[in-house]
């Protein structure tokens, strides 16, 4: 097989970087006088090729060079082996490669380096990780302008070691300029902020949101040779908004090299119009607002106990109207239909907000990037991104707000055809629910439509650019009518006041949606992985009751269609498949014979706790503690991939056994 010029000297690059590396030539240098010496008279100083790689391969070093050379296998059989084990500890799977990365030379980039972190107080106590120890970990997300970028994982310390470098494209707003280099001044007036979340992961894998914040980078326009060094101090989220977690080094620096930076008032004038700018926008929407809710309130007394929501907390704290956290966001090629979008929102975690102490619920509605980087939100966030998913997909698409059964506040998402036909969606399941309202006023006797959905009380509906207070005479969801266009029973808002503080609109606090990304899991090695160690923890177990096991892996296999058969009908509410998953099984069990199955549904990826959950169902511990005559087991994983890297496990424990009567 030739290599194409290029690849080749490439290829001789590395090889001499590596020589170089570990001083062979100098190696070669000490055996050759060696040899010279000790093997060849005086009067016979000539050396063959020959006799030199003898030498070299009799004293190790040939060995030596040949194991620092790692070959990336082909890709076919890196399937046929067997799958890597996991790593055990906080490095990286791959070994660390420089990336080079293609700079276009008539776009401007921002190179931001975070070099460390330092006062994250509460991990003073954290003992230094021991080598190949599992610990916490702390992962650094950014997104600017369209871009997310992602730091490698640092152990969790009081000042983590922290030492990644981001390349972020500053891209023109308009396309007519292509071929020009974007000045200082007109990035100036690039008002977009770097979001910066940081997630710690703990040994289980589970993430935790630490902190979320805005970084202000064009203070670089005006520093000295475009490089400027600043501590960014990040404070705490929800309840603990006020409260420092932690200070990060972060240098910022211009590529290629600004001709001429601006002075120091430019920047800090420009700043503080842009400030003044968005809070009189947010002071006159307040403003409208508060008019908006003493006309609702007068209309009836009784509404003042329903749930209009108009403005929501984010993880900082910060009160934003409930419109800016909807708009319409593009999956691209990542999602097709708006049911698998609902199935990507219904895989991400549900985990409220926690609170300190007792009480109540604390409220905080996630921005987007925070809550894709933790996977896992409250209903609200879940809502949320599949309202922004479904305007994508160019529904009329609204979040609710309301109550379930026993009053506990809910969201969930509302699509209105263009035939009327109102759609709930739950964005915790994916379930689609057909609302046909009961008209009060029917005579007794007339049969009326029995709610399939879980939703009781409905206070008010939103997007992005409108909102709507339910002013009719009950707020029970059965009895509404969702007819938008009549004052009478929805009253709306200003769609030019919300535009005033939703984008895309000008200057605003909002910050921009980050894109979706696609899933970084390999579904074949994570199903293996998960398969194996399961059968592990089913063989240890059974040990324990004193009963040997024997694995049936043509039943295991048999049971892969009926898992992609459950995740078909949980996307697209479509079964399909499930007679010729039973013609097999009938097939490969023998008469006489028993066969049990016992099919669960997970969205995490930890056997062990998978494992236990099993076992708290009756039935699946019917099927792994089996005793009988001729008893053989199967069990089968089968993961699938969202973006964002959400999965959707399947497992299926099943045995087969001879009925002894």
């Amino acid at each position: 097989m030739s290599l194409p010029a290029e690849k080749a000297s490439e290829l001789k690059q590395i090889i001499h970087q590596q020589l170089l590396k570990m001083d062979v030539h100098g190696r070669i240098r000490e055996v050759l006088a060696e040899t010279i010496g000790e093997e060849l008279a005086p009067e016979h100083q000539q050396l063959s090729t020959e006799d030199l790689i003898k030498a070299l391969r009799q004293r190790g070093i040939i060995d030596d060079v040949m194991k620092e050379l790692k070959f990336v296998t082909d890709v076919n059989e890196t399937v046929r082996t067997s799958a890597p084990k996991p790593s055990t500890h906080f490095v990286d799977r791959e070994p660390p490669v420089s990336k080079k990365t293609n700079i276009d030379p008539t776009r401007r980039y921002l190179y931001l380096q975070v070099l460390g972190g330092k006062a994250f107080l509460e991990h003073l106590q954290e003992p230094e990780p021991l080598p190949g120890q599992i610990c916490s970990t702390f992962t650094l997300c950014l997104h600017f302008r369209n871009q997310r970028f992602r730091s490698k994982p640092v152990p969790c310390a009081c000042e983590p070691d922290f030492q990644d470098g981001f390349l972020l494209e500053i891209h023109k707003d308009s396309l007519g300029d292509g071929s020009k280099m974007v000045d200082a001044t007109t990035m100036l007036s690039i008002c977009d902020p770097v979001h910066m979340v940081l997630i710690k992961t703990d040994t289980f894998g589970e993430t935790t949101l630490v902190a979320s914040y805005f970084l202000e980078w064009r203070s670089v326009l005006a520093a000295e040779n475009g490089i400027t060094n600043v501590a960014v101090e990040l404070l705490g989220v929800g309840t603990e908004s006020k409260v420092s977690v932690g200070v990060l080094n972060i240098r910022l620096e211009m590529y290629p090299q600004l001709n001429k930076t601006l002075s120091s008032e430019i920047t800090s004038t420009q700043f503080a119009l842009e400030r003044q700018k968005t809070a009189e926008k947010e002071r006159l929407f307040l403003v409208y607002a508060k008019q908006w809710w003493r006309e609702y309130l007068q209309i009836r007394p009784t509404h003042n106990s329903r749930l209009v929501k108009i403005f929501a907390q984010d993880e900082n704290g910060v009160n934003r109207p409930v419109c800016s956290y909807v708009r319409p966001l593009r999956a691209g090629r990542l999602l097709d239909t708006p049911r698998q979008a609902a199935r990507f929102v219904s895989v991400l975690g549900h985990e409220r907000a926690a609170v300190i102490g007792g009480g109540g619920k604390q409220e905080q509605w996630c921005t987007l990037l925070a809550f894709l980087c933790r996977n896992k939100g409250d209903c609200e966030d879940h809502a949320n991104l599949l309202c922004s998913l479904l305007l994508g997909f160019g529904l009329e698409a609204f979040v609710c707000v309301g109550t379930k059964a026993k009053g506990v506040p809910h969201t969930w998402v509302m699509t209105c055809g263009s035939d009327e036909t109102i759609t709930f969606w739950e964005s915790l399941t994916g379930h689609r629910y057909i609302h046909r309202p009961i008209n009060p006023d029917d005579p007794p006797l007339a049969e009326q439509p029995k709610p399939l959905y879980p939703y009781r009380t409905i206070g008010c509906i939103f997007n992005h650019q409108k909102f709507f207070g339910n002013c009719q005479p009950s707020d029970s969801v059965e009895l509404c009518v969702f007819d938008l266009h009549d004052e009478s029973r929805w009253k709306p808002m200003s769609g030019e006041a919300i535009k005033s503080v939703c984008p895309p609109g000008a200057t605003s606090s909002v910050p921009p949606f980050p894109p979706l990304c696609a899933s970084t899991i390999d579904a074949a090695v994570t199903s293996n992985e998960m398969e194996v160690q399961l059968r592990i923890l089913v063989s240890e177990h059974r040990k324990d009751l004193g009963l040997s096991t024997v694995w049936d892996d043509q039943l295991s296999y048999l049971l892969s269609p009926a898992l992609a058969a459950y995740e078909l009908e949980r996307t697209t509410g479509v079964s399909a498949g499930n007679e010729e998953f039973q013609d097999a099984v009938r097939r490969a069990v023998p008469d006489g014979h028993t066969f049990k199955g016992f099919p669960i549904h997970f969205v995490h990826r930890n056997a062990r706790r998978a494992f236990a959950t099993c076992l708290r169902s009756p039935f699946c511990e019917e099927i792994i503690c089996c005793r009988g005559d001729q008893v053989r087991l199967a069990v089968r994983v089968r993961v699938f991939t969202y973006p964002e890297s959400a999965c959707a496990v399947w497992i299926m424990f099943a045995c087969k056994y001879r009925s002894v009567l």
